[in-house]
C-alpha cells in the first residue's frame, strides 16, 4: 500500500522559518522550527537582513524537521512557501542580492519631490488626497533606494518580495503568487495583476515592469524544484512548487474562514482581523483588500501594526521576572503571564490603552502614538499587561466594525490564530470584548496549513477548495463570552475607548510638530 502524500510548506514568518509537513486531512505530521533573527539595524530604525539568511534558514529548518519526523521525503508530493509581508530584494542580472532586504518593519523614509504629475496630481489634488499619497510615496522602499543608492537601483534587474525570492531559489524562475502581493509595489488589489500602465503607481516609484516577477494565482505551479534546492530541502527528488499566499492570508485560510460572516483574527507580530469575500470592498476608504489566498477573493483587513509585539515589548521590559521563574520550573513563560492577566480584574481596574505603538497611514493617522490613561495608586504591572491585550482586543473590534459598516455582513464568529492565541487567557478576553464565540483553530500552524491547502488542490490532492479547507480545517477550543464581563467591557468601549483617538489626536499633531516623531 502506498504511503500517504505529503505536503513541505515552508512557513518564512517574522521570528522564525518553519518546515512543515501536513497530511490530506490537515494533521501535522512533522515540524522543524528554526528561530531567526528578524533583523538588523545599520541605522536606527533601519531593519534589514540579508536574503541568503533566509535561504540559509530554510535549509536548517528542513534539516530539523527530517530529523524530528518518522516521515519520509519520498512521501513528499509538492512543495509551497508563504511568508511575511511587504519585505524586497534587489537581485542583479545574475538573480544575486545587490543589498539586504528591507524588512516590513523598517521605518526609513523617501524623499518626496513634488507632486504626481499629470492629471493624477490634479485629481489628487482636487480629492483632498495628497497628503496619503505622499505618504505612500515616502513608504515605498523602490524610492529611497533610488535617492540615496542609485548604484544599487542602476544595477537591479529583478525587484522581488521575500515570497518571490524564495520561489526563485526553489525554482530558479521568477514567479510569484498574487496572493503575495502586498507591499508598496505596482500592483492592482481589485485585479490581481501589476498595475496598467495608465496607474498612477508607475508614476510614484522608480520600479519598471520588467523587474517585476510573473504572477501566477494561489494552487497554481509555480515550476519544479531545482537539482540544488531538493538538496537544500532534503528531497530526493524534484517536485512541483505550487503557488499559495501571504502568511496573513495562508492563516486565514487555514483557520477556515472562507466567507465574509467569519471574522478571522491573527494575534501575531501584526495584530489584525480579516474576512474573505468575493466582493472587493476596502475597509478604510482608499486602503485595498489584500489577496486571499483563495483565488479570485480579497481578505478585507483592518490592521494594528505593532499588536502582539506590544505582548513582546512588555515581556521584554517588565517581565524578566517571569521569565526567569518559567526557566527555574521547567514552563513556558506564557502559563506565569496568564497568570498575571488573571490577577487583574476585567477593565483593569479603569486603566485604559490605545495601541498605536506605531504610527497608520488612514485610521490611525501618521501622527498617532500609543496611549494609556487611568493610572491610579493601585496599578501594577499586572494591570498594564491587561491593559495592552484588552487595548488590542478593542482596536480590532473597532475593525470588525469598520468591515462590517463597509461589506454590509454581519461578522457572526471569530477564529483567532498566530501566538497570542495559545493564552487561554488572551482568547476569553476576545469573546468578552466581541460579544462572540471566539474559536481555536485545531493546528498552531494556520499559515503552513493554509499554504498545504493551496497545494493540496494544486496538486489535486483535493478536487477544489471547499473539499480542501472541509477536510483540512476544523476548530479546537472554544471561548464564549461570560455576560457580566461583556456588560463592562461594552461600556468601556462605548463610552471610553472610542472617544480617545479623536480627542487625542489634535495632542498628538502638536506632539509631532514640537519633536519631529513620529516621522
Amino acid at each position: 500500500m502506498p504511503a500517504e502524500p505529503l505536503i513541505l510548506a515552508i512557513d518564512n514568518g517574522t521570528q522564525s522559518v518553519r518546515a512543515l509537513l501536513f497530511d490530506t486531512d490537515g494533521n501535522l505530521v512533522g515540524k522543524g522550527k528554526q528561530e531567526i533573527e528578524p533583523y538588523f539595524s545599520r541605522e536606527p530604525g533601519w531593519a534589514e537582513q540579508h536574503p541568503d539568511y533566509f535561504w540559509k534558514q530554510l535549509g536548517e529548518a528542513c534539516q530539523l524537521l527530517w530529523s524530528s519526523t518518522d516521515a519520509t521525503p519520498d512521501q513528499v508530493a509538492g512543495v509551497t512557501v508563504t511568508t511575511q509581508r511587504g519585505t524586497v530584494i534587489n537581485l542583479d542580472e545574475n538573480g544575486q542580492p545587490l543589498r539586504p532586504a528591507i524588512i516590513w518593519l523598517d521605518q526609513r523614509h523617501a524623499r518626496v519631490e513634488g507632486p504626481v504629475k499629470g492629471p493624477w496630481g490634479w485629481l489628487f489634488k482636487v480629492a483632498r488626497l495628497e497628503d496619503t499619497i505622499n505618504r505612500f510615496r515616502e513608504k515605498t522602499q523602490a524610492n529611497w533606494i533610488a535617492q540615496n543608492e542609485p548604484e544599487i537601483w542602476a544595477k537591479t534587474r529583478y525587484f522581488l518580495l521575500l515570497s518571490g525570492y524564495l520561489n526563485y531559489r526553489l525554482t530558479g524562475e521568477f514567479r510569484d503568487s498574487t496572493g503575495s502581493q502586498v507591499g508598496y509595489l505596482p500592483f492592482d488589489y481589485k485585479k490581481h495583476r501589476w498595475a496598467g500602465r495608465r496607474d498612477f503607481k508607475w508614476q510614484t516609484m522608480p520600479v519598471e515592469p520588467s523587474m517585476l516577477p510573473e504572477l501566477v494565482a494561489p494552487g497554481k505551479k509555480l515550476g519544479h524544484l531545482t537539482d540544488e534546492a531538493c538538496k537544500h530541502l532534503g528531497l530526493a527528488k524534484s517536485l512541483p512548487v505550487i503557488a499559495a499566499a501571504s502568511d496573513k492570508a495562508c492563516e486565514i485560510l487555514g483557520s477556515g474562514g472562507l466567507t465574509p460572516d467569519i471574522g478571522c483574527m491573527s494575534y501575531g507580530t501584526t495584530a489584525t482581523i480579516n474576512t474573505t469575500s468575493q466582493r472587493y470592498v476596502e475597509p478604510i476608504r482608499l486602503v485595498p483588500p489584500y489577496p486571499s489566498a483563495l483565488p479570485g477573493h480579497y481578505s478585507t483587513e483592518v490592521m494594528i501594526y505593532r499588536g502582539f509585539w506590544m505582548v513582546s515589548w512588555f515581556k521584554r521590559e517588565f517581565g524578566l521576572r517571569e521569565q526567569k521563574l518559567a526557566e527555574e520550573r521547567g514552563i513556558e513563560p506564557e502559563a506565569l503571564f496568564d497568570e498575571l492577566v488573571k490577577a487583574v480584574p476585567p477593565g483593569s481596574m479603569g486603566l485604559m490603552l490605545q495601541p498605536y505603538w506605531s504610527p497608520g497611514v488612514r485610521q490611525p493617522g501618521p501622527e498617532a502614538k500609543g496611549s494609556i490613561i487611568g493610572f491610579g495608586d493601585v496599578h501594577t504591572r499586572s494591570h498594564i499587561y491587561r491593559a495592552i491585550l484588552e487595548g488590542l482586543a478593542y482596536a480590532l473590534r473597532e475593525g470588525k466594525e469598520k468591515i462590517e459598516q463597509r461589506s454590509g455582513v454581519k461578522i457572526r464568529k471569530l477564529r483567532v490564530a498566530g501566538g497570542g492565541s495559545q493564552s487561554d487567557a488572551a482568547m476569553q478576553l476576545t469573546a468578552d470584548v466581541f460579544g462572540l464565540p471566539a474559536e481555536r483553530p485545531h493546528t498552531y500552524e494556520t499559515s503552513g496549513l493554509g499554504a498545504a491547502i493551496d497545494a493540496a488542490v494544486g496538486l489535486g490532492l483535493h478536487p477544489d477548495f471547499d473539499t480542501a479547507v472541509a477536510k483540512m480545517t476544523r476548530v479546537g477550543d472554544v471561548f464564549h463570552p461570560n455576560e457580566e464581563t461583556r456588560a463592562l467591557y461594552q461600556r468601556l468601549y462605548s463610552e471610553v475607548y472610542l472617544r480617545m483617538y479623536p480627542q487625542l489626536q489634535p495632542l498628538y499633531r502638536k506632539i509631532r510638530e514640537i519633536t519631529g516623531y513620529p516621522r
